[in-house]
């Protein structure tokens, strides 16, 4: 077992320590050595997703080459999946059994699928994540099939299931059918009343159906309520993260749930070496959701309290959420839905907005990354 030492580590690629590297590349990096723990050289961009699947962006167009970022903020980059804290507290172990010791750690791996703890497993289940991989196990399922007469049901009614949902609904065409199963929750639960009604009404007229009641499988029969969905060649599931399970049984103070218990300043409540930002997760003075929106915000501020834990320059900032977000949703037909709290308006000008500002983002790292 090889046991390297950093004065920081930082575990996964996710939104927010994207903006950890923008910063030092930007700003300058904190003296010493660090890496970057990550299992590949690419990071997706969770916003461009459903136009990849759509077909309004290339595979490749939602890549941010983190190789590339870490190599310019002068971060050494080591391929593998943490899977534990040392008993000490102050070292990583991984999956390939190496050791890595820190003085600072900054947790940002994302939630892991919990679609089959959720609903049941089925080889037709197919979870968003591991988002990195999903457009390609996508693909691999569906190339099995003649996507004429193609039926696929997505499950969730949040924004990620909305989009996919009319997503595939542009990808099929008249040649297949899709169906939302929205759980009991019902489309869009924490959206306005506007919003919800212009999505369900955008829902009716491209011809899909919304059942608003909990999936699961039983027999290999895919119910929604008492009702049988079947016949179904696919299932995506756009299902709210799990957490991993290596924080609790590593000895992290974790929620309810098993998301890493953080502060205001996104550092743990046991162990304050670690941060931890994005859907890993859970902030414990306030409510934040799990969202990209709220990990790429996060980013910014994780970046200024690490320069601080490294070299003591500034202060510890916390990320205060707005009273609302916006949120763009693609409706897959060349117009979108935009929402801001109560409000909500549709046309093409939302479709064009969200492109514009998914394009910018993946344009700035693809610049800061540019010298590599």
């Amino acid at each position: 077992m090889r046991l390297d030492h950093a004065r920081l580590v930082l575990v996964g690629g996710g939104h927010a320590h994207l903006g950890v590297l923008a910063d030092w590349i930007e700003n300058g990096t904190p003296a010493g050595r660090h890496i970057l723990l990550s299992p590949g050289r690419h990071a997706r961009y969770s916003g461009m997703i459903p136009g990849t699947l759509a077909g309004d962006y290339g595979v490749n167009d939602g890549l941010i080459d983190l190789h590339a970022l870490a190599e310019r903020a002068g971060i050494t980059m080591v391929y593998d999946r943490c899977n534990g804290l040392g008993d000490d507290g102050r070292s990583l172990t991984t999956e390939s059994g190496d050791a890595i010791g820190f003085d600072w750690c900054s947790i940002d791996t994302g939630g892991v699928g919990a679609a089959r703890e959720m609903v049941g497993d089925d080889p037709r289940l197919l979870d968003v994540r591991p988002i990195t991989s999903f457009l390609e196990r996508f693909e691999e399922r569906l190339s099995a099939h003649d996507e004429a007469g193609l039926r696929v049901a997505v499950l969730g009614g949040g924004a990620g299931g909305v989009e996919l949902t009319f997503a595939l609904r542009k990808r099929l065409g008249a040649r297949g059918t899709v169906v939302l199963v929205a759980g009991a929750e019902g489309l869009l639960a924490s959206f306005g009343k506007r919003a919800r009604r212009l999505v369900r009404r955008e829902l009716a007229a491209q011809g899909i159906e919304v059942i608003e009641e909990n999936a699961r499988f039983e027999s290999g029969v895919l119910m929604a309520g008492e009702r049988s969905l079947e016949p179904l060649d696919a299932v995506l599931a756009a299902l709210p993260a799990g957490a991993p399970e290596w924080p609790r049984t590593s000895g992290l103070a974790v929620d309810e749930h098993g998301f890493i218990a953080v502060d205001r300043h996104q550092r743990s409540l046991s162990h304050p070496t670690i941060f931890a930002a994005g859907d890993v997760a859970s902030r414990q003075d306030r409510f934040v959701p799990h969202s990209g929106v709220h990990a790429v915000h996060t980013g910014p501020v994780l970046a200024q309290n690490l320069r601080h834990a490294l070299d003591g320059k500034g202060s510890l900032a916390s990320y205060h959420p707005r009273p609302a977000s916006l949120y763009l949703l693609s409706t897959g037909d060349g117009a979108g839905a935009a929402t801001y709290g109560p409000l909500a308006a549709q046309g093409a000008w939302a479709d064009r907005l969200k492109r514009w500002i998914d394009t910018r983002w993946i344009e700035r790292f693809a610049k800061l990354a540019g010298g590599v």
